[in-house]
């Protein structure tokens, strides 16, 4: 089957092949880094992860660039309240950023390129649009793209002008020729610390958010590629004013296609800071393990909405403990997947539409009763390695488990032995009130052939 992807700008499930054989390009918007990563950066970064893991499964050499955006007002503002330098500032929340990334086993992008370090490309697309007419410089020192310029404007949110222009409310006072002009380049405003300003033919000053993506991925991956993501909140503006940028300084189009992750919602509610229900990844991950969070992300498509709830995270516990129970009872075999068995098949069929995880992670779950039917290491080998696609199940079952236990596994086992030694006596009651204290610590006793075993109850 035909790998076939939704894209956004025609809006059409699209059978897909790289303009290059054998070599797919991607580029991610990743994070603007001022502060800890929440749960939405989590789940933009998850599902992209699947979709390189997936495109590497099928064959393709990948180049995977996913942006670090380090200098932005927020960055500024950020770096003076705190005392900071911004390099220092943006180089301690990109090692935070990486250590909740690999906490939920995203793999490393080939390139992270950072904004500040692609300052000239971006100062050189901007002089290509201005020798096209696409921009010009304010009364204020900024440097302006001229939307109505650009015939292609609106195609990847569907809108016209008109529909776009009724939604803004910035004033053309402000140095724009039209409400829709969006800044290319800044000028320096006399507060902005050292490191937030640079030399250009406009003065000194730094660049719009937008052309800083439109920079890194032409300079890393070419005027045109194959893939560009992100989360569906860039698709306006920061998307529609990349490919207003790109194309009209190289003339090509910027990536044959758009793919966008949907929103996380807390309780069905939009995540915001103004509704106090903002989660950090850091936070969630004091409340549940990493590979729980993972497979509460994986297990929903990447376009449907998330909603994030304590209660859907304990569910998505339970669902992966049913998977690691079936590792735990039969050995996995170390093996190659065989794509023409019906597990894998089943498996490949759904990551091969559109990267249907649900499909995919139903497909895990008939495999895991295949393996508790027939007890076979093949079997369990091959759920192992279609979860590891997945980013999934690469754990000792044992570990996952039986995290959580507010008790010692040595203080366990000395219970077990006791629970033995008063069920050879007969003494039942007394096996009941150690299987209940071991319940209250969060542990379950599983009476087995080969003897007693425990897993955490959470």
């Amino acid at each position: 089957m035909t790998l076939r992807i939704y894209n956004t700008l025609t809006r059409t499930l699209t059978d897909f092949s790289p303009i290059e054989p054998g070599h797919v390009r991607m580029y991610v918007c990743g994070i603007t880094v001022y502060d800890l990563c929440h749960i939405g950066h989590a789940r933009s970064a998850v599902a992209f992860d699947v979709v390189q893991r997936w495109l590497k499964a099928s064959g393709w050499r990948v180049t995977f660039v996913r942006n670090i955006t380090d200098i932005e007002d927020k960055i500024i503002r950020r770096a003076l309240d705190s005392g900071e330098t911004i390099r220092q500032l943006t180089d301690r929340m990109i090692g935070e950023m990486y250590q909740d990334f690999d906490a939920l086993g995203v793999e490393r992008p080939t390139h992270d390129p950072r904004a500040t370090d692609y300052v000239p490309q971006m100062l050189d697309i901007v002089r290509k649009l201005q020798d096209k007419g696409l921009a010009y410089r304010a009364g204020n020192g900024d440097v302006n793209y001229a939307v109505r310029k650009f015939a292609g404007y609106g195609k990847l949110s569907g809108k016209t002008l008109d529909e776009l222009q009724a939604g803004e409310r910035v004033a053309v006072s402000e140095g724009k020729h039209d409400p829709l002009d969006f800044v290319l380049w800044k000028c320096a405003k006399t507060i902005e610390p050292e490191g937030a300003k640079w030399d250009s033919p406009y003065g000194l000053g730094r660049p719009g958010w937008h052309i800083e993506c439109s920079a890194m991925s032409c300079a890393l991956l070419g005027d045109t590629f194959d893939i560009h993501g992100g989360g569906a909140d860039l698709q306006f503006p920061h998307h529609e004013n990349e490919i207003a940028q790109s194309e009209g300084a190289s003339g090509m189009p910027l990536a044959r296609l758009w793919m966008h992750n949907g929103f996380v919602n807390i309780d069905n509610e939009k995540m915001s800071n103004s509704l106090g229900n903002f989660f950090t990844i850091r936070e969630v991950l004091q409340r549940f393990d990493a590979e729980t969070i993972r497979f509460f992300i994986v297990r929903a498509h990447y376009r449907s909405p998330l909603n994030y709830s304590d209660v859907h995270l304990q569910d998505a516990r339970a669902a992966l403990k049913r998977l690691y129970t079936a590792l735990d009872a039969v050995p996995a075999a170390d093996m190659a997947v065989d794509w023409n068995s019906p597990f894998a098949a089943r498996f490949k069929a759904a990551l091969d539409e559109d990267f249907g995880t649900p499909e995919a992670v139903a497909a895990l779950f008939e495999l895991a009763g295949e393996v508790n039917r027939r007890r076979r290491p093949q079997d369990a080998g091959l759920l192992k390695a279609l979860g590891g696609i997945l980013g999934l199940l690469q754990g000792d079952p044992q570990t996952f488990l039986r995290a959580g236990s507010t008790l010692d596994e040595e203080t366990i086992a000395a219970h077990i032995a006791a629970r033995t030694a008063a069920k050879a006596v007969k003494n039942f009651a007394e096996a009941d009130r150690i299987r209940a204290e071991l319940l209250a610590h969060g542990v379950v006793l599983k009476d087995l052939p080969g003897g007693t075993t425990w897993e955490a109850a959470r």
